[in-house]
């Protein structure tokens, strides 16, 4: 015997009410808060020492 058949009805129907389950979406990917180009600094000016000491922009 079935766990189901010891149940009265009312109690059958709570247990199929907990049982359904719902449909899940697919998770889009996150769209990122950190701009990692700018971070890098590829669209900033670089600087470096030229003859002299003095900084120069490359």
């Amino acid at each position: 015997m079935k766990f189901k058949d010891h149940l009265k009805t009312e109690q059958i129907k709570q247990l199929g009410k907990m049982g359904k389950k719902k449909k899940r979406k697919k998770q889009q990917p996150k769209k990122e808060k950190v701009d990692w180009i700018n971070i890098m600094g590829m669209d900033r000016d670089r600087f470096g020492r030229g003859r002299g000491g003095a900084l120069r922009r490359k």
